[in-house]
């Protein structure tokens, strides 16, 4: 059985365009069981940083893209998918043009 994870350290990359809700910086450090929580654990650090990744639902915005381990959790189980210790998660937007 595996043991429970308490809050996982997990690092986030962000994108440089959300760098200014984060005092700069594009690679945060949080703690949190699932994306969601990661999420939420964003929010409570850098207040208003929801916004830019979610609606007032709580669902991810649609040109949000985001990858746990090099998977896209859309492909896993989208913000309830959880993390392990030491995970990386990286947002993205998405890029459309011609």
């Amino acid at each position: 059985m595996e043991a429970p994870v308490s809050n996982a350290n997990v690092t986030v990359l962000l994108p440089s365009a959300l760098a200014s809700r984060t005092g700069g910086r594009t690679a945060v450090a949080v703690g949190g069981k699932t994306v969601r929580e990661i999420v939420d654990a964003l929010e409570a650090a850098h207040p208003g940083l929801r916004f830019n990744l979610c609606y007032e639902t709580g669902e991810l915005r649609e040109f949000v893209n985001v990858f746990v381990d090099g998977r896209h959790i859309r492909y896993l189980d989208g913000l309830e998918t959880r993390l392990l210790p030491g995970a990386r998660v990286h947002i993205f937007p998405s890029v459309a043009g011609g």
